[in-house]
Protein backbone atom coordinates (compact mmCIF):
# COMPACT_ATOMS: atom_id res chain seq x y z
CA UNK A 1 0.00 0.00 0.00
CA UNK A 2 1.59 2.91 -1.40
CA UNK A 3 -0.34 5.21 0.47
CA UNK A 4 -3.49 5.21 2.84
CA UNK A 5 -6.91 6.43 1.50
CA UNK A 6 -8.85 8.23 3.89
CA UNK A 7 -12.44 9.84 3.64
CA UNK A 8 -13.63 12.45 5.68
CA UNK A 9 -17.03 12.15 7.41
CA UNK A 10 -18.46 15.63 7.52
CA UNK A 11 -17.18 18.74 5.41
CA UNK A 12 -17.22 21.42 8.13
CA UNK A 13 -14.28 23.02 9.55
CA UNK A 14 -12.71 20.28 11.27
CA UNK A 15 -13.12 18.02 7.92
CA UNK A 16 -11.23 20.86 6.39
CA UNK A 17 -8.63 20.82 8.96
CA UNK A 18 -7.65 17.08 8.52
CA UNK A 19 -7.97 17.62 4.52
CA UNK A 20 -5.18 19.72 4.57
CA UNK A 21 -3.06 17.83 7.23
CA UNK A 22 -3.75 14.73 4.50
CA UNK A 23 -3.04 17.23 1.46
CA UNK A 24 0.44 17.52 3.54
CA UNK A 25 1.06 14.02 5.15
CA UNK A 26 3.30 11.49 3.38
CA UNK A 27 1.88 8.02 3.15
CA UNK A 28 -2.14 9.67 3.41
CA UNK A 29 -4.03 11.08 0.79
CA UNK A 30 -7.79 12.11 0.68
CA UNK A 31 -9.80 9.80 -0.96
CA UNK A 32 -13.79 10.84 -0.35
CA UNK A 33 -15.74 12.94 1.66
CA UNK A 34 -19.62 12.10 3.18
CA UNK A 35 -22.14 15.19 3.87
CA UNK A 36 -25.85 15.55 3.73
CA UNK A 37 -25.62 19.02 1.88
CA UNK A 38 -24.84 17.78 -1.34
CA UNK A 39 -23.73 21.43 -2.83
CA UNK A 40 -21.11 21.32 0.34
CA UNK A 41 -19.80 18.11 0.03
CA UNK A 42 -19.13 18.64 -3.74
CA UNK A 43 -17.50 21.74 -2.98
CA UNK A 44 -15.50 20.61 -0.29
CA UNK A 45 -14.07 17.16 -2.81
CA UNK A 46 -13.56 19.88 -5.59
CA UNK A 47 -11.03 21.93 -3.48
CA UNK A 48 -9.27 18.60 -2.18
CA UNK A 49 -9.51 16.61 -5.07
CA UNK A 50 -11.75 13.73 -3.48
CA UNK A 51 -14.93 11.74 -4.19
CA UNK A 52 -17.91 13.58 -3.11
CA UNK A 53 -20.62 11.20 -1.55
CA UNK A 54 -23.94 12.04 0.63
CA UNK A 55 -24.77 8.51 1.71
CA UNK A 56 -22.38 7.40 3.92
CA UNK A 57 -22.81 3.31 2.57
CA UNK A 58 -22.04 4.27 -1.16
CA UNK A 59 -18.81 5.80 0.53
CA UNK A 60 -17.81 3.10 2.57
CA UNK A 61 -18.46 0.65 -0.25
CA UNK A 62 -15.48 2.79 -2.25
CA UNK A 63 -12.63 0.64 -2.73
CA UNK A 64 -10.52 4.15 -2.59
CA UNK A 65 -11.15 4.36 1.34
CA UNK A 66 -9.03 2.73 3.74
CA UNK A 67 -9.84 4.89 6.65
CA UNK A 68 -12.78 7.53 7.78
CA UNK A 69 -12.02 10.29 9.87
CA UNK A 70 -15.22 11.21 11.83
CA UNK A 71 -15.87 15.72 11.61
CA UNK A 72 -19.61 15.20 12.68
CA UNK A 73 -21.26 16.42 15.73
CA UNK A 74 -20.63 14.28 18.22
CA UNK A 75 -24.12 12.85 18.57
CA UNK A 76 -23.29 11.15 15.03
CA UNK A 77 -20.14 10.04 15.96
CA UNK A 78 -20.91 6.04 17.15
CA UNK A 79 -23.31 4.99 14.57
CA UNK A 80 -20.68 6.45 11.77
CA UNK A 81 -17.93 4.79 13.62
CA UNK A 82 -19.54 1.53 13.66
CA UNK A 83 -20.34 1.73 9.89
CA UNK A 84 -17.20 1.82 8.89
CA UNK A 85 -15.72 -0.55 10.91
CA UNK A 86 -18.56 -2.99 10.10
CA UNK A 87 -17.51 -2.26 6.32
CA UNK A 88 -13.82 -2.59 7.70
CA UNK A 89 -12.15 0.38 7.32
CA UNK A 90 -10.24 2.11 9.91
CA UNK A 91 -11.79 5.25 11.89
CA UNK A 92 -9.44 8.21 13.29
CA UNK A 93 -11.16 10.53 16.06
CA UNK A 94 -9.86 12.39 19.48
CA UNK A 95 -6.73 12.52 20.09
CA UNK A 96 -3.69 12.75 23.33
CA UNK A 97 -0.71 14.43 21.64
CA UNK A 98 -0.34 17.64 24.08
CA UNK A 99 3.07 17.70 25.50
CA UNK A 100 1.89 18.56 29.60
CA UNK A 101 -0.41 15.26 28.80
CA UNK A 102 2.35 13.13 28.02
CA UNK A 103 4.63 14.42 30.42
CA UNK A 104 2.45 13.25 33.57
CA UNK A 105 1.74 9.67 31.41
CA UNK A 106 5.62 9.14 30.95
CA UNK A 107 6.40 10.18 34.74
CA UNK A 108 4.13 7.63 35.95
CA UNK A 109 4.91 5.04 33.66
CA UNK A 110 8.86 5.59 34.68
CA UNK A 111 7.95 5.03 38.06
CA UNK A 112 8.37 8.91 39.04
CA UNK A 113 5.75 8.99 41.64
CA UNK A 114 5.81 4.88 42.86
CA UNK A 115 1.98 3.43 41.42
CA UNK A 116 -0.90 5.37 41.63
CA UNK A 117 -2.87 5.50 44.58
CA UNK A 118 -4.88 8.35 44.43
CA UNK A 119 -6.35 10.61 41.36
CA UNK A 120 -8.61 13.88 40.91
CA UNK A 121 -10.76 15.23 37.95
CA UNK A 122 -11.87 18.69 37.96
CA UNK A 123 -13.50 20.47 35.61
CA UNK A 124 -15.49 24.05 36.84
CA UNK A 125 -16.46 25.66 33.12
CA UNK A 126 -19.66 27.47 32.44
CA UNK A 127 -22.26 27.00 29.46
CA UNK A 128 -24.50 29.19 29.12
CA UNK A 129 -28.38 29.67 26.88
CA UNK A 130 -26.39 30.80 23.77
CA UNK A 131 -24.14 27.88 23.82
CA UNK A 132 -27.21 25.67 24.10
CA UNK A 133 -28.79 27.54 20.93
CA UNK A 134 -26.18 26.95 19.25
CA UNK A 135 -27.41 23.22 17.51
CA UNK A 136 -30.69 21.41 18.20
CA UNK A 137 -28.88 18.58 19.83
CA UNK A 138 -27.61 20.24 22.16
CA UNK A 139 -29.08 19.23 26.05
CA UNK A 140 -31.66 16.97 24.76
CA UNK A 141 -30.88 13.26 26.85
CA UNK A 142 -32.53 11.54 23.15
CA UNK A 143 -30.05 13.96 20.82
CA UNK A 144 -26.60 14.58 22.82
CA UNK A 145 -26.97 11.36 25.01
CA UNK A 146 -26.10 13.54 28.42
CA UNK A 147 -24.15 16.93 29.50
CA UNK A 148 -21.59 17.72 31.27
CA UNK A 149 -19.80 14.33 31.51
CA UNK A 150 -20.60 13.73 27.79
CA UNK A 151 -19.84 16.33 25.98
CA UNK A 152 -17.51 18.59 28.73
CA UNK A 153 -15.83 15.94 30.65
CA UNK A 154 -15.14 12.93 28.15
CA UNK A 155 -11.58 13.76 27.35
CA UNK A 156 -10.57 13.72 31.18
CA UNK A 157 -12.29 10.48 31.72
CA UNK A 158 -9.96 9.13 28.98
CA UNK A 159 -6.81 10.59 30.09
CA UNK A 160 -7.73 9.88 34.00
CA UNK A 161 -7.92 6.02 33.07
CA UNK A 162 -4.88 6.33 30.59
CA UNK A 163 -3.09 7.63 33.32
CA UNK A 164 -4.58 5.23 36.60
CA UNK A 165 -5.31 2.37 35.01
CA UNK A 166 -9.30 1.11 34.30
CA UNK A 167 -11.95 2.36 36.79
CA UNK A 168 -13.51 -0.99 38.51
CA UNK A 169 -16.60 0.48 40.58
CA UNK A 170 -18.08 3.66 40.83
CA UNK A 171 -20.59 5.72 43.41
CA UNK A 172 -21.82 8.54 41.56
CA UNK A 173 -25.00 11.67 41.62
CA UNK A 174 -25.62 13.86 38.90
CA UNK A 175 -28.43 16.67 38.23
CA UNK A 176 -29.26 19.50 36.30
CA UNK A 177 -28.72 22.13 39.31
CA UNK A 178 -29.24 25.77 37.07
CA UNK A 179 -30.10 25.11 33.67
CA UNK A 180 -33.59 24.96 33.82
CA UNK A 181 -33.49 25.19 29.85
CA UNK A 182 -31.86 21.94 29.18
CA UNK A 183 -32.66 18.13 29.84
CA UNK A 184 -29.03 16.77 30.66
CA UNK A 185 -27.31 17.06 33.59
CA UNK A 186 -24.84 20.64 34.50
CA UNK A 187 -23.20 18.70 37.45
CA UNK A 188 -21.67 15.12 38.38
CA UNK A 189 -19.54 14.13 41.22
CA UNK A 190 -18.25 10.63 41.49
CA UNK A 191 -16.52 8.22 44.09
CA UNK A 192 -13.40 6.07 41.76
CA UNK A 193 -12.77 2.48 42.75
CA UNK A 194 -9.71 1.60 40.39
CA UNK A 195 -9.10 -2.09 39.13
CA UNK A 196 -5.49 -1.66 40.65
CA UNK A 197 -7.02 -0.74 44.22
CA UNK A 198 -6.13 3.26 43.50
CA UNK A 199 -8.88 5.81 44.05
CA UNK A 200 -10.13 8.69 42.65
CA UNK A 201 -12.88 11.56 42.71
CA UNK A 202 -14.80 13.18 40.02
CA UNK A 203 -16.30 16.54 40.30
CA UNK A 204 -17.15 18.28 37.58
CA UNK A 205 -19.97 20.93 36.78
CA UNK A 206 -21.13 23.61 33.71
CA UNK A 207 -22.17 25.98 36.47
CA UNK A 208 -18.76 28.59 36.77
CA UNK A 209 -19.56 31.77 35.02
CA UNK A 210 -16.89 32.51 34.02
CA UNK A 211 -15.38 28.91 33.77
CA UNK A 212 -12.61 28.39 36.38
CA UNK A 213 -10.35 25.33 35.09
CA UNK A 214 -10.17 21.49 34.45
CA UNK A 215 -7.55 19.52 35.49
CA UNK A 216 -6.38 15.97 36.85
CA UNK A 217 -4.29 15.17 39.32
CA UNK A 218 -2.41 11.88 40.33
CA UNK A 219 -0.73 11.05 43.74
CA UNK A 220 1.59 8.41 44.16
CA UNK A 221 2.80 6.17 46.71
CA UNK A 222 6.12 7.41 47.23
CA UNK A 223 4.72 10.71 47.98
CA UNK A 224 4.62 12.93 44.92
CA UNK A 225 1.78 14.33 43.10
CA UNK A 226 1.63 15.34 38.82
CA UNK A 227 -1.08 17.36 37.28
CA UNK A 228 -2.32 18.18 34.12
CA UNK A 229 -4.41 21.71 33.79
CA UNK A 230 -6.39 20.59 30.92
CA UNK A 231 -8.35 23.61 30.30
CA UNK A 232 -8.15 27.16 31.40
CA UNK A 233 -11.29 29.44 32.51
CA UNK A 234 -11.25 31.61 29.07
CA UNK A 235 -11.64 28.57 26.99
CA UNK A 236 -15.11 27.53 28.31
CA UNK A 237 -16.70 30.72 26.20
CA UNK A 238 -18.12 29.95 23.45
CA UNK A 239 -17.03 31.49 19.96
CA UNK A 240 -13.51 31.87 21.11
CA UNK A 241 -11.10 30.83 18.21
CA UNK A 242 -8.56 29.65 20.08
CA UNK A 243 -7.43 28.46 23.64
CA UNK A 244 -5.84 31.81 25.91
CA UNK A 245 -5.00 29.15 28.64
CA UNK A 246 -3.69 26.62 26.76
CA UNK A 247 -3.02 22.69 28.62
CA UNK A 248 -0.01 23.27 30.84
CA UNK A 249 1.24 21.23 33.85
CA UNK A 250 0.01 22.81 36.64
CA UNK A 251 0.94 20.61 39.71
CA UNK A 252 4.56 19.16 39.70
CA UNK A 253 6.08 17.73 43.12
CA UNK A 254 8.39 14.62 41.38
CA UNK A 255 11.77 15.39 43.57
CA UNK A 256 14.18 16.44 41.75
CA UNK A 257 12.06 18.14 39.31
CA UNK A 258 10.14 20.71 41.04
CA UNK A 259 12.35 23.75 39.70
CA UNK A 260 11.17 21.72 36.25
CA UNK A 261 7.77 23.49 36.55
CA UNK A 262 8.00 27.20 35.54
CA UNK A 263 10.30 26.13 32.16
CA UNK A 264 7.53 24.21 31.70
CA UNK A 265 4.59 25.91 31.55
CA UNK A 266 6.44 28.69 30.16
CA UNK A 267 7.77 26.44 27.13
CA UNK A 268 4.29 25.25 26.38
CA UNK A 269 3.02 28.49 26.27
CA UNK A 270 5.22 29.76 23.99
CA UNK A 271 4.73 26.55 21.60
CA UNK A 272 1.10 27.38 21.91
CA UNK A 273 1.05 30.59 20.99
CA UNK A 274 2.97 29.75 17.57
CA UNK A 275 0.87 27.00 16.72
CA UNK A 276 -2.22 26.17 14.93
CA UNK A 277 -3.12 23.65 17.73
CA UNK A 278 -6.22 22.27 16.33
CA UNK A 279 -3.68 21.53 12.88
CA UNK A 280 -0.61 20.18 14.69
CA UNK A 281 -1.86 18.26 17.34
CA UNK A 282 -4.29 16.47 14.79
CA UNK A 283 -1.30 15.87 12.21
CA UNK A 284 0.32 13.95 15.44
CA UNK A 285 -2.49 11.52 15.15
CA UNK A 286 -2.97 11.01 11.81
CA UNK A 287 0.28 10.44 11.44
CA UNK A 288 0.65 7.74 14.07
CA UNK A 289 -2.14 6.21 12.40
CA UNK A 290 -0.66 6.16 9.21
CA UNK A 291 2.53 4.44 10.73
CA UNK A 292 0.74 1.96 12.38
CA UNK A 293 -0.91 0.50 9.69
CA UNK A 294 2.56 0.31 7.69
CA UNK A 295 3.70 -1.05 10.62
CA UNK A 296 1.24 -3.50 11.18
CA UNK A 297 0.86 -2.60 15.60
CA UNK A 298 -1.84 -0.33 17.69
CA UNK A 299 -2.37 3.28 17.55
CA UNK A 300 -1.53 5.07 20.15
CA UNK A 301 -5.27 5.47 21.16
CA UNK A 302 -7.07 2.91 20.02
CA UNK A 303 -11.20 2.28 20.47
CA UNK A 304 -10.87 0.18 23.88
CA UNK A 305 -9.85 3.60 24.91
CA UNK A 306 -12.78 5.15 23.95
CA UNK A 307 -15.06 2.45 25.21
CA UNK A 308 -13.38 2.68 28.72
CA UNK A 309 -14.32 6.50 28.56
CA UNK A 310 -17.67 5.75 27.82
CA UNK A 311 -18.43 3.01 29.87
CA UNK A 312 -17.02 5.08 32.94
CA UNK A 313 -19.31 8.24 32.23
CA UNK A 314 -22.50 5.05 31.90
CA UNK A 315 -21.36 4.11 35.09
CA UNK A 316 -21.52 7.09 36.87
CA UNK A 317 -25.40 7.72 35.27
CA UNK A 318 -26.25 4.16 36.45
CA UNK A 319 -25.04 5.11 40.11
CA UNK A 320 -26.76 7.91 39.97
CA UNK A 321 -30.37 6.24 38.49
CA UNK A 322 -29.82 3.37 41.16
CA UNK A 323 -28.86 5.50 44.12
CA UNK A 324 -25.39 3.14 44.62
CA UNK A 325 -22.02 1.60 43.66
CA UNK A 326 -22.34 0.26 40.37
CA UNK A 327 -19.62 -1.94 38.68
CA UNK A 328 -18.31 -0.57 35.51
CA UNK A 329 -18.94 -2.56 32.21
Amino acid sequence: MSELGFAIIGPGKVGHIHARILAALPGARLAAVCGRNAERTAAFAAQYAAQPYTDLSELLADPAVDAAIICTPHPQHAAQAVAALRARRGVVSQRRWYEPVRRVKDAIDAGKIGRPILGTVTVLGWRGPEYYAMDPWRGKWDAEGGGVLVNQTSHQLDLFQWFMGPVEEVCGYWGNLTHPYIEVEDTAVAALRFRNGALGSLVVSNCQNPGIYGNIHVHGSNGATVGVQTDGGSMFFVGQAAAVEPPINDLWTVAGELELLPGWQAEDRARIATLDIMSDYTRRQVADFVAAIVEDRPPAVTGEDGRQAVALFDAVYRSGRERGPVQVE
